[in-house]
């Protein structure tokens, strides 16, 4: 046998081996999974940013740990044990350790086959089953979900009488504030008003649509001011993140196959020179369609719509953004783990910002997750508070006028421990280049700051 082994600070480390039978590697998941576990060389880089390990301690509870449980499991044919399943689910896909890792790991889509190899061979307790049958029948349907909020919302002052606390984080989770339906969500066209550029689609999704409906009206207004075309695709809808972090493959491929034929049938009529997201985590998936479908007829498609999905700032960063005079006001840049880490856009909404003349702060610990993830705070509470308590520690001790972010998840986590106004990235964009001041600032429990006259369309 050849040894091979892989330099690092600390000395040299072995590539990991696998057993994978010639049978076993016919499974395109599995086959994938044998490259993945071939590139992990041991070393532990990944535990330093892993927020999980940094809140329990436990070595299961980092990548390298779960790397060694998936290794097992899969190689063996192993239906999982009740252990293996609670560190797994206690991940938070927020890729962190794929930024750390020196040998390119790609945790990414060993955990995702991982999900969906217990989602087909474990039998969970039936409160889990019902807890992730009912997610993942209500998130994804904007109308569902809104009823859904509506009851959380009678409910809330009965939470801490629910003897789940899983049940108590989804009665938390719901807004004070419902928006009303946003008409511009709505399959259509809007025209630019400057001398167009491009010609893009919009990802309007699905649970920001029914918690927050001024992201995605401030992201037309922005983007049409700006010379686009902006597009709201009959057909498309949820990109099928909440189902596909479950391992529900089924459901979350047959939600991306749709958009997928939306977007396609925009590609093959006008054209698309992009496919605009404004919330960070669908980013990810879309951007991974590509893998997702690379042995379906679907193929082609989806790597054409994967190659076009872009962040908001990614677009705008090709838009020759308005340079803003300075607006004296402090904002705290929350980085979403999935743009970040996921889409690896870490400074393109900081350089918005400070084009348009705010002020931009840092928290420290940047890299580390708010514990949204997702579904992440309503099935994983007790983690996910730790981790959204030390989130809001650091952010607050900036004394900033507004918390910025760029995942509605992320807003909504955040949004509900701290009483600075948080507020989209591509709203305050919106605002400082001509857009209406974002509703957040001025919304009741929050802490208001001295806000400019921002009127003009160069602030």
């Amino acid at each position: 046998m050849i040894r091979v082994a892989f330099s690092t600070p600390d000395g040299w480390a072995d590539l990991m081996q696998t057993t994978f039978t010639p049978e076993q590697l016919t499974d395109p998941g599995t086959a994938r999974a044998n490259q993945i576990l071939r590139s992990c060389v041991h070393c532990g880089f990944c535990t330093a940013t892993c927020p999980t390990y940094q809140v329990l301690g436990n070595e299961l509870d980092s990548p390298r740990g779960r790397i060694y449980l998936i290794k097992d499991m899969l190689e063996n044919e192993r239906i999982p044990d009740a252990k293996t399943v609670q560190h797994i689910d206690r991940c938070l896909s927020c890729l962190a350790c794929m930024t750390t890792c020196p040998s390119g790991v790609h945790y990414m889509h060993l955990v995702d086959h991982a999900r969906a190899y217990i989602e087909k061979t474990y039998d969970r307790p039936w409160s889990d089953r019902a807890l992730r049958w009912i997610l993942a029948r209500i998130l994804p349907y904007p109308m569902r979900f809104r009823l859904a909020l509506l009851g959380a919302k009678i409910g809330r002052p009965f939470a801490r009488f629910m003897p789940d606390p899983r049940l108590r984080a989804m009665l938390e989770m719901a807004p004070r504030v419902i928006p009303p339906v946003s008409r511009n969500d709505d399959p259509q066209t809007f025209a630019p008003e400057a001398p167009k550029k491009m010609r893009v689609a919009l990802m309007t999704g699905c649970a920001q649509r029914a918690l927050n409906t001024d992201i995605n009206d401030a992201t037309i207004r922005l983007l049409t001011r700006l010379g686009c075309e902006v597009v709201v695709a009959e057909g498309a809808g949820c990109c099928g993140a909440l189902t596909h972090h479950m391992g529900k493959e089924t459901e979350s491929h047959a939600t991306a196959a749709r958009n997928i034929r939306a977007w396609s049938k925009e590609i093959d009529g006008a054209g698309l020179d992009a496919i605009v997201i404004n919330t960070s985590g669908c980013g990810t998936t879309v951007k991974d369609y590509g893998h997702m479908f690379r042995d379906s007829p679907l193929a082609a498609e989806a790597a054409a719509v994967a190659e076009r999905a872009k962040d908001i700032t990614e677009v705008l960063m090709k838009l020759d953004l308005p340079e803003g005079a300075p607006k004296d006001l402090r904002v705290a840049y929350h980085a979403a783990c999935s743009l970040q880490h996921g889409q690896q856009i870490k400074n393109y909404p900081k350089l918005l910002l400070k084009r348009a003349g705010f002020t931009v702060l840092e928290p420290k610990d940047s890299h580390l997750c708010c514990g949204s993830a997702g579904t992440y705070n309503l099935m994983q509470p007790e983690i996910s508070g730790q981790l959204k308590a030390r989130k809001v520690d650091t952010l607050e001790a900036l004394s900033p006028d507004i918390i910025s972010a760029g995942n509605i998840g992320c807003m909504m986590q955040i949004g509900g421990a701290t009483g600075v106004p948080v507020v989209h990235t591509v709203e305050l964009l919106d605002w400082a280049t001509g857009g209406p001041q974002p509703p957040a600032l001025t919304a009741p429990g929050k802490t208001t700051p001295a806000i400019p006259d921002l009127r003009s369309p160069l602030g």
